[in-house]
């Protein structure tokens, strides 16, 4: 019989991979971003909110659920516990070599396997968070592509279609802004990054 808890991770990592391969796939795309279309089109074509705001909502929704997902979902005490064991016996350890103690450094081998399989343990519980804040995420992407217009179509910057970035200046969002990282992705991550540090503050969870 199948154990679901030890095959939870490769399941997730599986169905991650496969989610990430759906960007592909134009009538994937195209069918989930106009479902999400029917509640996020208003916003902008009945209540003229900027794109970039938009963006704004969209990606502090994505740092609010993430966080929420990898708390409950990660066990963050035995992780923070995990790291200071390996620090410590990183520390002895590198003490022990320094000192030629070979008795003491074929004692801590074989406590650094136990040590490395508790790490691997911490890896695994982050597949499932990451598949679940795909399949939320996968949705807005979709929609932010169907929404914005082709790389090099507009030729006028509006309020529905461009931003002013530090540093780049006017642009439009569906543009390269940077190497081939268009504005749109860029002010998405700086929006997501800054609101999900408060969030993780507040819930005390720190970083991956």
């Amino acid at each position: 019989m199948v154990d679901l808890k030890k095959q939870g991770p490769t399941i997730a990592l599986i169905f991650t991979l496969l989610v990430m391969l759906s960007y592909s796939v134009e009538w994937i795309r195209v069918t989930v971003g106009s479902a999400m279309n029917v509640v996020l089109g208003p916003f902008i074509d009945n209540f003229g909110v900027p794109f970039f705001v938009m963006i704004l909502i969209l990606s502090g929704m994505t740092g609010l659920y993430s966080s929420l997902v990898q708390k409950y979902t990660i066990d963050y005490e035995k992780m923070q516990e995990t790291q200071a064991k390996m620090r410590v016996f990183q520390k002895e350890f590198r003490e022990a070599q320094l000192s030629g103690d070979e008795k003491r450094v074929k004692k801590l081998q074989g406590k650094q396997e136990r040590m490395m399989q508790d790490q691997l343990d911490i890896s695994r519980q982050q597949f499932t968070p990451m598949a679940i804040i795909l399949v939320l995420s996968v949705p807005i992407f979709f929609w932010l592509l169907l929404r914005l217009p082709p790389v090099g179509v507009a030729t006028a910057i509006s309020l529905q279609n461009g931003i002013v970035l530090p540093f780049i200046g006017t642009v439009v969002l569906s543009d390269f802004a940077f190497w081939i990282v268009p504005a749109w992705i860029i002010w998405y991550m700086i929006c997501s990054l800054t609101v999900s540090q408060v969030i993780r503050k507040a819930l005390n969870i720190g970083g991956l």
